[in-house]
């Protein structure tokens, strides 16, 4: 028992100079893959960000939520598209994802979150004018290496972040846990790739850290072995690993919003294993922390 004890007053005495770091400072935290799913693993991601807040840091969430609505596609009939990791969105593809992300995911977060003693909120990017986005563009290079225009529908490129409300939020208190959904200039909807709006939310706020949850133990460069993570990845290093495709698909948003976000302010860009119970309070709290790391 004493020895679990001293344990115990070890990994406090670790974490104190990170607390005394990080207090009162601004954390984002993109909740998203197997992390939203687990029982256990949902708990843990709620537990450490009232951890984070009980120690004086204030915590935002932005939550993704793709495999519940390729779940509900499906259940409607509907294929899911992808270009270049983003949703190809119809009107009813929009509604759907809507009906998912506000009235499923961002109320369940929010109850778990008031469950365990928090005083959490829930926003989606239409709250406020928090995100305003005009159509996104996309184009790609075919087989013939001709490029071609394609439409995404009502997938949106914010234009403007309006982070008011959430500062309103976090000066009294609450935690935001925000969905990510834009309005339009003309009242559209539009879909924001759910890292991307996390991006230029943290840049906003001029958040101090910001922390994507994945799938993965972060920017491996060789998919099939765990061991080739790569700790830290700088700006110069990016078209290269996209050039190598260790970079491509889903992780090209988040290198995207990653490299995004420390230009517009942020103080660190992490991508970590949502996996692994904890990995918030891993990362912030410990000498070696996980992941990989953007400068």
């Amino acid at each position: 028992m004493m020895r679990e004890n001293l344990d115990k007053a070890r990994i406090l005495v670790e974490a104190l100079p990170y607390i005394q770091k990080f207090a009162g400072k601004t954390i984002l935290i993109k909740y998203g893959g197997h992390a939203m799913i687990d029982q256990e693993l949902k708990e843990s991601v709620m537990l450490d960000i009232l951890l984070l807040q009980s120690v004086g840091i204030k915590p935002v969430i932005v939550h993704g939520g793709g495999p519940e609505i390729n779940s509900m596609l499906k259940r409607v009939g509907k294929e899911s598209q992808f270009v270049r990791g983003l949703r190809v969105t119809d009107a009813e593809t929009m509604e759907i994802a809507a009906m998912v992300l506000v009235g499923k995911l961002n109320t369940e977060i929010v109850s778990l979150l008031n469950k365990y003693g928090g005083k959490a909120v829930g926003l989606s990017g239409k709250d406020a004018n928090l995100l305003m986005a005009n159509k996104k563009p996309m184009k790609v290079t075919n087989n013939d290496g001709e490029v071609e225009e394609i439409d995404l529908g009502f997938v949106g490129e914010v234009c403007n972040v309006c982070p008011s409300i959430i500062q309103t939020l976090l000066q009294e208190g609450y935690i935001p846990v925000i969905s990510p959904l834009a309005g339009g200039l003309n009242g559209e909807t539009y879909n924001i790739n759910a890292d991307t709006a996390a991006g230029k939310i943290a840049e906003a706020l001029k958040a101090d850290k910001f922390l994507l949850l994945t799938d993965v133990s972060g920017v491996l460069k060789d998919v099939n072995d765990p061991e080739s993570l790569i700790p830290t990845i700088s700006k110069d290093d990016i078209p290269a690993l996209i050039e190598q495709e260790v970079l491509k698909g889903g992780m090209l948003p988040k290198v995207e919003c990653a490299v995004s976000a420390l230009e517009g302010g942020v103080g660190s860009v992490h991508i970590i294993d949502g996996r692994i119970p904890h990995s918030i309070l891993l990362e912030i709290f410990t000498d070696g922390g996980i992941g990989t790391m953007f400068v």
